[in-house]
């Protein structure tokens, strides 16, 4: 498609955006409507109540990414000129149609229209999941959701569930890592390791990739029982030492950190780690956020947020996990903030997912601001901040 025909699908694209749909499909997926080597044949953009999710289907399985506003229309222009030839969306009162021809003509229409169709099957449909039932995986046997044939226990399907969704947020990002050397993850106070185990089967037998996992945790039993079920397993490239997150350095170059659940700073310290040794992907589900609520000034414009106990404590949580989106953003990753519901089902649901990527400077130097802004109104002193801070 040319640069002239580029700009006309822009425009159409923005056009639509400004009508505020509330769900967009594409569809009429060409050769090249590839993501990596994924070739998706159809995705469902639907509104949620402050951003968007993409349902993005292959022949088998279907993927989702979160989008904020702001998001949207990158999107779909992206889509579009990557290969699919047909956007249907609807606001309140119209249906719009983008359709784009082989040559990359753009056209335009316009109807009024009813409530958007509901995806055939959406409520009844079997989901494919990333590991299979009937599928025996030694791991999800031992935890008690699988039985011995493969079948998932009937009271456990929450959690099996919960650990798809896991292996999928990961699944949408396996591209970014190389695929011609020894991949290497660290997992940062990796405790009982159920998702460590998980996750080596997925990329070593689902992904076919050579792998090497090293988990890390304080206690020295939960260390020698996470190695024998790794030597019983047969998992060669999963390793599990005993040490402290802040103090660990590793020996070779680092593609994935994972850190679910470290304690308060801990975290930060992880980050901090998958920073300074610029991996790929980082997947970091924080846990027990004290330190900005014990440094919140009070008083000020916002002194309603500190005025109740239990309000500043919520406020302080979320302020941590912005910060430390904004942080990683200002170092050069793509971050998101997800919702996920793990294993433990602890009220902590956010899940920071960064890719290392280029960004643009002003988007950098913007995260960088906002992140000054914050520690002046309320007199924080993030750790993580204070780390990047003092450099490598």
């Amino acid at each position: 498609m040319d640069e002239e025909k580029k700009k006309a699908l822009r425009l159409a694209v923005d056009a639509l955006w400004s009508m505020h749909p509330y769900k967009v499909i594409l569809s009429n997926a060409g050769k090249s409507s590839n993501a990596g080597e994924r070739r998706y044949r159809k995705i469902v953009m639907n509104r949620l109540k402050d951003n968007w999710q993409a349902e993005k289907y292959t022949e088998q399985q279907v993927f989702h990414e979160n989008l904020e506003e702001d998001q949207g229309a990158d999107f779909l222009a992206e889509a579009l000129t990557g290969g699919f030839r047909q956007c249907n969306a609807w606001d309140e009162r119209w249906e719009h149609t983008i359709l784009v021809s082989k040559k990359g003509k753009v056209t335009v229409q316009k109807r009024q229209s009813s409530r958007a169709p509901e995806e055939k099957g959406a409520h009844n449909r079997k989901k494919n999941y990333i590991l299979e039932e009937g599928t025996v995986i030694p791991p999800l046997t031992d935890m008690g959701i699988f039985t011995a044939e493969g079948k998932v226990v009937h009271s456990m399907y929450d959690k099996y569930r919960q650990i798809n969704r896991f292996v999928e947020l990961i699944e949408d990002e396996i591209e970014h890592l190389p695929k011609d050397r020894t991949i290497h993850v660290v997992d940062f106070g990796c405790g009982k390791s159920y998702l460590t185990f998980i996750l080596y089967y997925y990329l070593s037998e689902l992904r076919g990739l050579d792998v090497q996992i090293t988990g890390l945790d304080l206690k020295a039993d939960v260390i020698e029982n996470c190695s024998r079920a790794a030597r019983k397993y047969g998992y060669q490239g999963l390793h599990f030492e005993q040490g402290d997150i802040g103090g660990y350095d590793c020996p070779h170059p680092v593609d994935m950190v994972i850190s679910l659940h470290a304690c308060d700073t801990a975290t930060d310290y992880a980050l901090y780690h998958a920073v300074r040794w610029k991996a790929k992907l980082i997947f970091s589900v924080p846990c027990c956020q004290h330190e900005l609520n014990g440094q919140m000034k009070k008083g000020g414009g916002l002194s309603i947020l500190t005025r109740y106990g239990i309000v500043q404590e919520r406020t302080a949580a979320l302020m941590t996990d912005a910060v430390r989106g904004n942080l990683l953003t200002a170092c050069g990753y793509k971050t998101q903030l997800l919702e996920f519901v793990d294993l433990s089902h602890t009220p902590k649901n956010i899940l920071i997912r960064a890719v290392r990527t280029v960004l643009p400077a002003a988007v950098k130097q913007e995260a960088r601001r906002e992140v000054e802004e914050l520690k002046e109104q309320f007199g924080f002193r993030p750790t993580l901040d204070e780390l990047l801070q003092k450099g490598f």
